[in-house]
């Protein structure tokens, strides 16, 4: 599906775990392709994810630090479809739950773990060519990543320890060490790869549901990977790390709006030097599986392409950090000359200073602009106040990181901010009106793209934020209610896109 920046357009953010579902955490089955009719009615053209990487208890289950940038999240495989799809012959009593209201990881962890399991046991027993033969050519095209990462989950299962505190040999990947446990854990390797198989045959199915009714979908790549993941262990050389394999140099930001303290985020910079000696080939392939899944990719932390925060490993919080040059343009040439068309959104928040901006406008890559950055004490000069906004730009009510509309006007804005929102938009903003005040804003902008997270449509308060930052608990649970997405805010939603311009075009 061609992507187009030239044409107002509005969408949803909203990820996959929030759907509403009997598994634990949303999935790819009905319901999703459900909220996809509902966009279309709405008249919304883009449906925005959180990236669809693996996740684990040990991280808090964040999207954003994944096991590998590269495969997918098996969570979200959907059981009816299983047996639709006839990976399964019927479905398995224990994959029976209620509805909860928050996502439950651990229950959607044993859940589809069992269903997976057995899932690839049909597969062996019964010989179905066709299917076969899917699944090897899936292993085959996408074994530059799917053989190393079905390893390692296989070695962190049984060892169950980080990589870098594996056995030595197997730490620093000596060849016949790496054969033998090969052989050892050939049933869980390719166990894993019909897993990764299940998970793209069920999410082309429901990218291509989408394409087809209008919506495109904008996914999200985070810039650094965890330490424990399949990427490091596969690719050590590719980040600062000491010669044990532990972190020397840590990403991170430095004290900002949300940490007085900065960020530490337990990941490592990248060796950005040993990249671009091979023509930065891991980005690149990274970028690309990403395109196969996503009409269009927002590159989370955008700044740190240009010049990127290095602390010391080990370091207790952020504050001691330096700033060094990224790879800049030297890596945006080679992005250009492999994706032409550039898909890409820059997620440029946060301490941005004008190379940052230069960097984005250079390769004419749209920027973020955020309601609720809007009103504070340099509301007339903000980037964020709608009348500085900018044609190639996405306008966002907030994002995932933020608190939803309700949640600020009430614990975040103070005397002077609702005084600042009350003149600006010349009426008297609530509690109450606040959330669509603000997404009215949204859809008026010139911002050729106007996305809002799905909390906000509904008018939800604090206690259904998506993520607190600098948080380790609590994060990613909300989901959406059946029905409460109902006709009146699609209805709402469509003559907002109409009176502003943004409706589908015929």
């Amino acid at each position: 599906m061609k992507v187009k920046f030239t044409r107002r357009s509005a969408g949803v953010l909203m990820h996959i775990s929030s759907l509403p579902g009997n598994y634990g955490t949303g999935d790819f089955g009905p319901e999703a392709y459900q909220f996809a009719k509902l966009l279309k009615r709405a008249g919304q053209q883009y449906w925005q994810l959180l990236p669809l990487n693996p996740i684990e208890a040990i991280r808090g289950f964040s999207p954003y630090s994944p096991l590998s940038a590269f495969a997918g999240n098996t969570l979200f495989i959907n059981p009816e479809q299983l047996v639709s799809q006839r990976c399964l012959n019927k479905m398995p009593e224990m994959a029976c739950a209620k509805s909860s209201s928050q996502a439950n990881y651990r229950h959607a962890v044993e859940v589809k773990g069992a269903l997976i399991e057995e899932a690839f046991t049909y597969f062996q027993d019964h010989n179905n060519r066709i299917t076969k033969r899917a699944f090897e050519r899936f292993c085959n095209e996408e074994s530059f990543w799917l053989d190393d990462y079905a390893l390692f989950l296989a070695l962190k299962q049984k060892l169950r320890k980080p990589w870098f505190e594996w056995p030595v040999e197997l730490r620093d990947r000596d060849p016949e060490a790496l054969q033998i446990a090969t052989r050892e854990a050939e049933h869980e390797i390719a166990r894993e790869k019909y897993a990764q198989f299940l998970f793209t045959r069920q999410w082309r199915a429901l990218k291509s549901y989408c394409n087809e009714n209008g919506i495109r979908i904008i996914g999200d790549i985070p810039i650094y990977t965890s330490h424990d993941s399949a990427d490091v262990w596969s690719h050590p050389e590719y980040w600062k790390l000491d010669r044990r394999k532990m972190i020397a140099k840590v990403a991170g930001v430095p004290p900002d709006y949300f940490n007085d303290k900065g960020q530490l985020w337990n990941m490592p910079v990248y060796n950005w030097n040993v990249l671009k000696k091979e023509r930065y080939l891991w980005w690149m392939q990274r970028l690309r599986k990403n395109l196969e899944l996503f009409d269009i990719v927002r590159l989370d932390h955008f700044r740190g392409f240009s010049t990127y925060w290095e602390v010391r490993g080990g370091a207790r919080n952020a504050i001691r950090g330096r700033w060094l040059k990224g790879p800049a343009t030297d890596f945006f040439d080679i992005v250009k000359t492999e994706f032409p068309s550039m898909p890409f959104i820059a997620e440029d928040l946060g301490d941005v200073d004008q190379p940052v901006y230069d960097l984005r406008d250079h390769y004419q890559l749209p920027g973020m602009l955020i309601m609720q950055f809007a009103f504070g004490s340099d509301m007339s000069e903000s980037i964020f106040i709608p009348h500085n906004h900018t044609e190639n730009s996405v306008v966002y009510t907030g994002t995932h990181d933020n608190n939803t509309v309700k949640g600020w006007y009430k614990r975040e804005t103070g005397k002077k901010g609702k005084k600042n929102l009350d003149n600006y938009l010349g009426q008297h903003i609530t509690s109450k009106n606040c959330h669509n005040v603000l997404m009215r804003e949204a859809y008026k902008s010139v911002a050729r793209m106007a996305i809002i997270p799905m909390q906000d449509i509904l008018g939800l308060g604090e206690k259904d934020r998506m993520n607190f930052p600098s948080t380790e608990e609590g994060n990613w649970l909300w989901r959406l209610k059946k029905k409460q997405f109902n006709k009146s805010l699609v209805k709402q939603l469509h003559s907002w896109a109409k009176l502003y311009e943004r409706l589908p075009s015929e």
